[in-house]
């Protein structure tokens, strides 16, 4: 990873100076992700031997993780070369793409079937998970969208309507696969960068009060959405059923205290809480860290949720909206994200299939990621150089 603030050094010495980027948000992210490469591995260990399937190799996960980990920092130094207004140009094409892979994952023979769910499409060496691309093509597409109908954000048919059909068409998707974490996370970004973009007062209230009513028809009608919710309510009235992972978990913060047992000491990655790796490393972390590693890990998620409402602010200063927008519906995203997972870790939401951003097993999720916080940096990078009276 130190090789990628080099080349960022090299870039920006030879043009405009070291301090040109933020090496503040290039460092957190960095830390995050190294972080999440270790706890991965220890959380990982106990998973990889007892697998047969993959011949019981200890570092299975490690060498994975460490593979999506070059790729997906590979493609975020491309990223930050390509300019703002680009992603503007692109956001159209960018969300027709999201929305054909959602339909082919749905399609038998392409998508993947795990877990009771078909979420995955087959690249024949790796996976991709559509849904993890579509949060930032749905985050540079509403940003977009809400620039361009910035003079109709106080009308319902015209500034709502379009928004409102379109996203019903990704939540629709979303929920055949299913993947109602996903479409949480979209539905929040959406109307997040709609209310910041102006939408009327009225319109919005309106709007939260629907989705209230939605999300909650749509866990009633759904048995297994359902016993999540009473799972949620009572872990411990069914620990060996309903309740089994969020007791785990319980357990894992519970033996934690405020240091940890101990970087690989933990008991409950021994095959005992599931997905240990992935939806549930925040358990991990708080049972070998203790409440310092988890308040540590906190702390990262609000510098950067916060460092990206600033960069926001900048280029609202700089009179580019789309930029503000966007910077600011990315820190959403991630912060979102972080607090849904955070929240299922420590019993305070319903278990949801969502990992914890930068930090747990999965490639289409470090991917899009990093691509997203190298938007975001390139979005710092454009507007400093306007302060110093050179055009991005």
């Amino acid at each position: 990873m130190i090789p990628l603030q080099s080349a960022f050094n090299k870039l920006n010495t030879n043009k405009y100076g070291a301090s040109s980027y933020d090496q503040g948000l290039l460092w957190v992210t960095l830390i995050l992700l190294g972080i999440g490469l270790v706890m991965v591995y220890s959380a990982s260990i106990a998973l990889a031997e007892a697998d047969k399937a993959i011949g019981h190799q200890q570092t299975y996960y490690l060498t994975r993780h460490t593979i999506y980990l070059v790729v997906s920092l590979s493609a975020a130094f491309v990223t930050f070369q390509i300019p703002t207004q680009a992603w503007q140009r692109m956001a159209p094409y960018l969300f027709l793409i999201g929305l054909a892979s959602l339909v082919l994952v749905l399609i038998p023979g392409i998508g993947l079937v795990a877990g009771g769910s078909r979420r995955w499409i087959s690249l024949v060496v790796v996976t991709l998970q559509p849904s993890e691309l579509m949060k930032l093509f749905a985050t540079i597409y509403v940003a977009d969208y809400t620039v361009r109908k910035a003079a109709h954000m106080d009308s319902f048919k015209r500034g709502f309507m379009p928004m409102l059909l379109v996203m019903l068409v990704v939540g629709g998707l979303l929920l055949r696969e299913p993947d109602f974490g996903a479409f949480a996370v979209i539905t929040v970004i959406a109307i997040s960068i709609l209310w910041l973009g102006g939408i009327n007062v009225r319109i919005f209230t309106g709007l939260l009060v629907l989705l209230v009513i939605g999300f909650v028809i749509l866990i009633l009608v759904s048995p297994y959405r359902l016993e999540r919710v009473v799972g949620f309510m009572d872990p411990w009235a069914d620990p060996y059923g309903k309740g089994y992972q969020l007791s785990h978990a319980l357990i894992a913060f519970g033996r934690g205290e405020w240091l940890g047992v101990g970087l690989g000491a933990s008991v409950e990655k021994l095959l005992y809480l599931p997905e240990a790796h992935t939806d549930f490393l925040l358990a991990v972390i708080a049972e070998e860290l203790g409440f310092i590693g988890v308040l540590t890990i906190i702390g990262l998620f609000a510098w950067l949720v916060l460092r990206s409402f600033m960069i926001g602010k900048e280029a609202i200063a700089n009179e580019r909206y789309f930029s503000a927008l966007l910077a600011q519906g990315i820190g959403i995203w991630i912060g979102v994200q972080s607090i849904i997972n955070m929240g299922v870790n420590m019993g305070l939401l319903p278990t949801k299939g969502l990992t914890l951003p930068l930090l747990s097993f999965g490639g289409s999720g470090i991917l899009a990621n990093c691509i997203a916080l190298a938007v975001l940096l390139r979005i710092d990078w454009e507007n400093k150089r306007l302060q110093k009276g050179v055009p991005a």
